[in-house]
């Protein structure tokens, strides 16, 4: 069969390329550039837990020695701390890492991957869609024709595979815009993070970051007007210098890594698939104020329709299952965007009456640390309560500490072969996993637990399915109680619980997380271009 087409090679289109082949299918990523990035200090990803960890599961071998998990966060208004939270178990730290490097360990991981072509030199200029795949044609040094099972367009704001496709882009242009900054200096909070509105120092501006990298490295970024003059080199260094000797006192001495402007510009494709065609990362969705993350929405992206193409290319999947993808994601983006328009008019405002009722002060922080920090409506990973895969409710369903769509807790798990394992980290290989909740397990020999109680009709019940499925067993799960039993999907999102053995329930449950059986192929839809 053909491999899937992956257009970019970004973060998002590498990262899919690894999230297929970690599942069997094969790709060619098209990539426009050298297959090399150009070191940016000042351009950075922010990686919360969730994506972090999905990093790691594809390979990505720069986390540890380029990447620097927060210690904490702080957050001061003029003269006076506001706030401060210490990062770490408890509250998990966000991983800050130069793109470049993400770049270049997902790169690395895919020079072990015998699944994954990278073709640089090659712009996709058009492309041909029929009922078993897609053509396309590139130009450049090796111009040719590729053909493809499915294809997928990473390939950032400008997309050609968006605009081949007719896919309005709709939005909002210039949300926020900042100067930034990237430098090896020593500041008084090391390895926190600091957020600063309204600095008192003269042409401190309305508000300035401050975020640790490895290697005694900072990205400092300063909230600029959305529309005004141009931020010239020497501005943005005096702005620089008077934000450290605010912070220090004086001046301290610093190395000058990097420097930039960037605007932040909210809009969201109309839609994310044309038969079997979809959009990811920015080609599909654009944000970025107040502390959301464009990459981890683009990575959240890969996640959930990784699994969903894979399920297709072994084994035909239907309508219901591939068109989920963009029910489920662009509208777990579009109420991302939704929280963030809504709180700029109160955080950005100027004051006002707001700004003086009780605990306004308490709710513009709180609204800026989700946002930051991965919390609330701004921050927080998606669930999908309302998913077309979400199975009719069961009376054998019961009501354990994650909600029906929500990400799982990462558990420890036993698979049957004894392993002792994080359930996270038997994640992305195109598998639900049937975790039972059976306390007591752990101090068991497997050879008797496998064979005792309720294991071997649930194991009947597993093998059954209508999809593949690993059975797990956990000493716990938050809110569960002895034997219930939960059914995850491949991108760890929990489908159903149900309060004991019900192999019954637990299939139609696992029917309804593929979208039901495949249909045969049929020609592309009318609105598929």
């Amino acid at each position: 069969m053909d491999p899937v087409i992956v257009a970019g090679a970004g973060p998002v289109g590498l990262a899919l390329s690894l999230a297929l082949a970690a599942q069997g299918v094969p790709s060619v990523v098209l990539d426009e550039g050298t297959g090399t990035d150009d070191p940016r200090p000042a351009r950075t990803a922010i990686l919360r837990p969730d994506t972090a960890a999905l990093m790691a599961r594809l390979g990505c071998t720069t986390l540890g020695d380029e990447g620097a998990h927060w210690i904490g966060w702080r957050l001061m208004r003029r003269k006076q701390l506001m706030r401060e939270l210490p990062l770490g178990e408890d509250a998990p730290a966000p991983l800050h890492i130069p793109q470049h490097a993400l770049s270049r360990g997902l790169r690395s991981a895919i020079a072990g991957q015998e699944l994954v072509r990278v073709v640089t030199g090659n712009r996709l200029d058009s492309l041909e869609q029929d009922a078993r795949g897609v053509t396309v044609h590139t130009r450049g040094p090796g111009a040719t024709w590729w053909r493809g099972s499915h294809l997928v367009g990473c390939d950032g704001a400008r997309s050609t595979v968006r605009k081949l496709l007719g896919i309005r882009f709709p939005g909002r242009t210039a949300v926020e815009r900042h100067a930034v900054a990237a430098l090896r200096a020593e500041l008084p909070w090391p390895g926190e993070a600091l957020l600063h509105r309204q600095p008192p120092w003269s042409g401190g501006g309305e508000e300035v970051s401050a975020r640790p990298l490895a290697d005694g490295v900072w990205r400092l970024d300063w909230l600029l007007p959305s529309r005004g003059e141009l931020v010239t080199p020497d501005a943005l260094v005096t702005r620089l210098r008077d934000t450290l000797a605010g912070w220090c006192g004086e001046t301290p001495p610093y190395e000058l890594l990097d420097t930039g402007v960037y605007t932040l510009h909210h809009r969201l494709a109309r839609r994310w698939r044309a038969g079997r065609a979809f959009l990811a990362g920015d080609a599909a969705h654009l944000l970025g104020a107040v502390g959301t993350q464009g990459l981890d929405e683009g990575l959240r992206d890969v996640s959930n329709l990784a699994w969903k193409i894979a399920e297709d290319w072994h084994h035909g999947a239907s309508e219901t299952l591939l068109d989920s993808y963009q029910a489920e994601r662009r509208t777990a983006v579009a109420a991302r965007l939704r929280a963030a328009d809504q709180s700029l008019p109160i955080l950005r405002g100027g004051g006002g009456l707001r700004t003086y009722m009780p605990g306004a002060t308490r709710g513009h922080d709180t609204l800026l640390a989700d946002g930051h920090l991965g919390h609330g409506p701004l921050g927080a990973p998606p669930a999908y309560p309302h998913s077309p895969l979400a199975p009719p409710h069961a009376g054998a369903q019961t009501a354990v500490g994650t909600s029906p769509g929500a990400p799982v807790e990462d558990v420890r798990v036993t698979a049957p072969d004894g392993t002792t394992v994080r359930l996270g980290d038997r994640l992305g290989r195109g598998l639900h996993l049937v975790v039972l909740v059976a306390p007591g397990t752990g101090v068991w020999d497997r050879r008797h637990w496998l064979t005792a109680g309720v294991m071997p009709r649930l194991a009947a019940a597993v093998t059954a399915l209508p999809v593949r499925a690993e059975l797990l067993v956990t000493e716990a799960y938050p809110g569960a109680s002895a034997h219930s039993v939960l059914l995850v999907r491949p991108d760890g999102h929990l489908v159903a619980a149900f309060g004991g053995v019900r192999p019954a329930d637990l299939y139609a449950a696992a029917d309804a997380a593929r979208g039901g059986s495949p249909s045969a192929p049929s020609e592309v839809r009318a609105d598929a271009p």
